[in-house]
């Protein structure tokens, strides 16, 4: 019986996307893993790839299509010995998949996503994909362990991709939290809002998936997340001078450090120097972790990334400025893989390159702090021996979430910050 390929969700807040190319025609031969479309999700443009063998019988979604939803058909697969006679107008479609409530913490390619076939309850039989196979094998995972989201309930690639094994069952499960309510509307509806200035002269823009995703998860940050705010001001003159010396060394290898690239590795070192404030929120407990994996907000046209950073605290500042670099481009292009922007428990947002002095960042769920940097100025200030000097000082805004880090352990964190920015040179010891 000919095969659905539905469209896929690509990353966890995505609802719907645009088929934006098919890298295939109908009546090419594809085997599992390889690629057959470019899908623009919410957050990027990213490749899909066969989860079956078999030839394209009928490409169902013409290219550039836009608002395709989630598990929507999208193109029909022919078993060996099919053909496009085969496919009929009223083939039953495959059950959805069900959609992940507000607060699961698992992501749809993380193969928790429900599916309309079970594998049989002694496990001896398992439908994957050779990919998914070949990877669960490399993982040491066990398949049947795993749901799987693809045609039938078969486990594909993005299944197995991330997947970790569940931990035993407890035999006595916490109960089931109740309900929260509902929260109130963030203003009036769009029906007021038109009328009230429908006599005045405006563009419509509408919002693309990037904004919706923006604004609901902003939404809920500032609803939900019981933000506190602390504030200090930095003196850069000995990172500037250090800074200096060091790019004037690796000019000859093409590496030049930005002031950010010393923020990103004092925010790292600082997680490692106060490691509980190095920690998320997790709806009913708080995860503390051991490395430190930073993101960083990147602003691109229509809305922005914050690519994450891990082992920060383990790389040098040449390496950090590398990669901060490509993931920025990547991230431009719409080009960043889900796991390359999801995670991390610390963000910086940086707009001093924009003039700004000061600001205040909203934390972006499940972090437990975010840094907003303001403009490095020059500004009188009062030495040790009590004299007038002028200085290079930036002033930072530590938003922190009350539930995660109290206020003390907030002081100690953004004070080891500024020790790092104001030391530069013991970052690298």
């Amino acid at each position: 019986m000919p095969t659905q390929i539905l469209m896929p969700a690509l990353s966890p807040t995505m609802e719907e996307g645009t088929l934006a190319k098919w890298l295939v025609k109908e009546g090419d031969t594809v085997s599992a893993g390889d690629l057959i479309a470019e899908i623009e999700t919410d957050k990027a443009t990213m490749e899909f790839e066969a989860t079956d063998d078999g030839t394209i019988g009928k490409l169902l979604i013409a290219p550039g299509t836009e608002g395709v939803k989630v598990n929507t058909p999208i193109a029909v697969l022919l078993d060996e010995g099919e053909t496009a006679a085969d496919i009929t107008a009223d083939a039953p479609a495959p059950k959805p998949a069900a959609k992940p409530h507000a607060g699961d913490t698992a992501a749809p390619e993380t193969g928790t996503t429900p599916t309309a076939a079970p594998f049989t309850s002694d496990g001896a039989r398992v439908f994957a994909s050779p990919l998914a196979r070949r990877i669960a094998a490399d993982k040491g995972l066990d398949l049947s362990r795993i749901t799987g989201t693809g045609p039938r309930g078969r486990i594909v690639r993005a299944d197995v991709e991330g997947a970790q094994q569940p931990a035993p069952a407890q035999p006595d499960a916490a109960p089931a939290p109740q309900p929260a309510a509902d929260l109130p509307a963030a203003g009036p509806g769009t029906d007021a809002v038109l009328r009230t200035y429908a006599d005045r002269a405006y563009t419509e823009v509408p919002l693309d998936g990037m904004r919706k995703t923006i604004a609901a998860r902003l939404t809920e940050a500032k609803q939900t997340i019981p933000h506190f705010y602390l504030r200090r001001d930095i003196q850069l003159d000995a990172l500037m001078t250090f800074r200096a010396a060091l790019n004037t060394q690796l000019e000859k290898r093409g590496v030049k450090l930005s002031v950010n690239d010393f923020i990103i590795k004092a925010c790292a070192l600082a997680l490692q120097q106060v490691p509980a404030a190095n920690a998320v929120w997790a709806g009913d407990r708080v995860l503390q972790l051991t490395p430190s994996d930073v993101a960083v907000a990147v602003a691109i046209e229509g809305g922005l990334f914050t690519p994450v950073l891990r082992d920060a605290e383990t790389k040098s500042l040449s390496q950090l400025s590398a990669e901060m670099k490509d993931l920025a481009t990547r991230a431009r292009d719409r080009k960043l893989a889900p796991q390359e922007y999801q995670g991390g428990s610390f963000a910086i947002s940086n707009l001093g390159m924009f003039g700004i002095d000061n600001f205040d960042a909203v934390i972006n769920p499940p972090h437990g702090a975010i840094l907003a940097v303001g403009a490095g100025v020059k500004k009188p200030v009062v030495t040790a021996d009590g004299q007038i000097a002028v200085a290079t000082v930036m002033s930072v805004t530590l938003s922190v979430d009350h539930r995660v880090i109290d206020g003390a352990l907030g002081a100690q964190l953004l004070q080891a910050i500024k020790d790092n920015l104001e030391n530069p040179m013991a970052m690298l010891a």
